[in-house]
Order: C-alpha cells, then structure tokens, then sequence
C-alpha cells in the first residue's frame, strides 16, 4: 500500500504539473514576448501576490477589443489573486504618447481627460473585477513635479537613446519636427513603474520600449525590475491594420449586441483564429481544432464566425442578447429581410435626415454622414439616397451602412 507521505507527494507533484501548465498557457496565448520570462515564471510559481501595472492615456470614449486584449490577460492574472493597479495616465495623456505618430499630437484639457477616464473605468468592469482594482492617477505625482524634478528625470536617459525609436527615425529622415516634450513620455511612463514599485506590467507590443525604460529606471531606484508581457496587436476588421478607433476599423466593447456581432461577421476569413485566440476564453485545443477543420475544408467558415461572433456577443452582453443578435443576422444579412425588431426613432415634424440621426446619436458627425451618402450606403423606402439633404417627412424604415436597420416615425 501506498504510505500517507507518499500520497501527498504524488498529489503535489500533480497540482505542480497543472499550475505549470496554467502558467505555460498564460505566458503563451495571445503572447507576443515576455521580458524576461524566467524571471516572471519564478514570480508566479512562487505564490507571491504580485502588483501589476497597466497603464491606459484616455483619450477616447470608448475601448474597443483592440484594449480588451490586454484587459483578458489582466483577468486572468487578478483571478489569480494578483493585484491589478490599473493606472489612468491623465498627466501624461495631456500631451499623448508618440509611439506610432508620424506627427505630433494635439494637446488636450483636464477635463476632456477626466471624462473619458471615467466612461473607461464604467467599461472595464466588463472584463475585470473593479472592486478589486487599485486606480490611481499619474497626476498624483506629476502634478507635483518641479522644473529641477523633471531636469533629474531627464538626467538619467539620453537623447540618443531615446531618438533610437521607429518613429522618430521616420520623421528625422522625412525631416519633419521632433518636438522637446515627445522623447520626454516615454521616461514619464517609466517613472510610472517606479511611483507603482510594478512587479510586471501587461502592455501592447507598441509599449515594450516605453516599459523597458521602466525596467532600467527601476534598477536605478533599487527596485527590481519589472516584467513585461507583451500582447500581440490585435487587427481591425478591414484585415490589415491594428484596431483603431481612428481608422474605423474597430468593434466597441460596449457597442450593441447587433452591431458586434455584424461586425465580426464581416472581419477577413483569415482572421478567425487570430480573433478566437485574442478575444474569447475558449480552450486552446477546441481553437486549434477550428484551425485544422477550416484548413481541411471540413468546416465553413462562415459557421466558424458565426460562432465566433456568438462566443465574443455573449462576453459583453449574455448569451440571450447574442442568440438575439444572431438572428437579426440571418434575417437582415443571410435572408436579405428586414428584422422584425429594430431601433425605431420618433420625430415629431419633417426634419432632415441627417439632423434626425446626429440627434439620436446614430452617427459621429456630418461629414460621416455625407461619406455614406457618397458611398451609397443609405436606403429608404428600398431605394438608395444620394441627397444628403433628404427630408424625412413620413414614416421610414432606414437602412444604414451594411449592418444597420433603424425605424423614422413621424408622430
């Protein structure tokens, strides 16, 4: 017979097996590198409760799947028992980060900041348990920085160093400016790391540069360096660039059932797995049987966005609004019908179209109004509008873009 000892041995080596296989998984789904990733192994093997940093400039409305990347891996860790410190940058998104910029950003006000940082922390509740969260403000300590302050800070990096990034050789060799404040972000991001004593940070692959100086400022101040996971970028729905709210190319987290799912429906085949992989908790070994039935032909994919858009739908608005959302799907777009149930919008005189869906919110601005109109992509009454100065002076039912269906009443 077995001996008592033994058992226990033989049951922890088991659970030790199956929390290095948990952590083999969250150090690779989604992963584009770690930094450094012995380092952070023995971090999670060890139990320690850990303080991660992430650290958001908010400087739009709204968060897209494009951040919910990088929010699922923090899931994961706080379900771990880690702490999440989820850093809203409203100094440093005054000026805004460079990465990735051709040109140089606008400045923006406090308030403007203010109220996107609060529509972020209302929509991150989503994915991440706020109650649980430690939200601070990089304002705390920027704010009450000196002139000799920033000097000092500045003396601990060099121009060279920090002019090395992509950007920044793109403008130099196109000879457009520098300005003095841009190399300055990415030494106020590592101070960041430093205010937060960060034992990991989650980021984007654009971020790695900015989070590595963290790591040397860190050094410098007698911490230890943090450890960075690097989530791949997730592409927009016209298959080729990041996900961007500036490009049009984004899905919304708090975007309508029917309109998530519509989106995905129309994201490139070849971006099913990527988006399975990223955006859903769906196991590996069922994401990778999708891959090889849709490489074998044994499965449409068609079938496999359609579950795609249902598993990612039911994440942000439960499964019934999803079944709901599927079925306005094959009935708008497969059965080529207008949906039973729509948004119906009441107006009480004749009014211009165009002044009916900016009150109502159904679109940005006018000139996205006009593009759609150019582009052929309003119906009324079965026909398409080409007068962006079209009246609306009885009861409509509106087709908008691809995906959208909206009722005019006239009461």
């Amino acid at each position: 017979m077995m001996s008592e000892n033994s058992k226990f041995a033989r049951i922890r080596t088991m659970i030790k097996k199956i929390n290095k296989r948990k952590i083999e998984e969250l150090l690779s789904r989604g992963v584009e590198q770690v930094i450094t990733r012995e380092s952070l192994e023995k971090k999670l093997q060890s139990g320690k409760k850990l303080r991660i940093k992430h650290g958001v400039d908010p400087t739009t409305k709204d968060l897209h799947l494009g951040y919910a990347v990088v929010y699922e891996k923090l899931r994961q860790l706080q379900e771990r028992g880690h702490q999440i410190v989820f850093l809203i940058g409203d100094f440093t998104a005054r000026f805004g980060d460079p990465t990735d910029q051709k040109k140089t950003r606008g400045l923006r006000n406090k308030k403007e900041i203010e109220a996107c940082a609060k529509n972020y922390i209302k929509q991150i509740g989503k994915i991440l348990d706020v109650k649980k969260l430690e939200i601070r403000r990089n304002s705390e300590w920027f704010d009450k920085f000196s002139g000799q302050d920033i000097l000092e800070l500045q003396s601990r990096f060099t121009v060279a160093r920090m002019l090395e990034r992509d950007m920044f050789q793109e403008r130099i060799k196109n000879r457009q400016e520098i300005y003095y404040h841009e190399p300055v972000y990415p030494m106020l991001q590592a101070y960041d790391s430093v205010m937060l004593k960060s034992d990991l940070t989650v980021i984007g692959t654009d971020q790695i540069f900015n989070e590595i100086q963290g790591r040397e400022l860190q050094r410098e101040f007698g911490q230890e360096p943090q450890d960075i996971i690097a989530m791949s970028i997730l592409i927009g729905t016209d298959g080729k660039q990041k996900m961007s709210q500036s490009l049009g190319n984004y899905i919304g987290i708090t975007e309508s059932a029917n309109q998530q799912y519509g989106k995905i429906m129309s994201i490139p085949d070849d971006l099913i797995i990527h988006y399975l992989t990223l955006c859903t908790d769906i196991p590996l070994e069922k994401v990778q049987d999708i891959e090889r039935r849709l490489q074998s032909h044994k499965m449409n994919p068609m079938d496999a966005k359609m579950f795609l858009a249902r598993k990612i739908v039911e994440r942000y608005h439960g499964i019934k609004q999803a079944e709901k959302a599927e079925k306005y799907f094959i009935t708008a777009f497969q059965k080529k019908k207008i949906p039973a149930e729509i948004p119906v919008l009441h107006i009480k005189a004749p009014r211009p179209l165009i002044e009916i869906l900016l009150d109502k919110k159904q679109i940005k601005s006018r000139s996205e109004f006009r593009r759609l109109v150019r582009d052929g992509a309003v119906e009324a009454e079965g026909g398409i509008i080409k007068d962006v100065h079209y009246k609306v002076n009885k009861n409509i039912v509106l087709k908008l873009g691809k995906k959208k269906f909206l009722k005019i009443e006239l009461n």
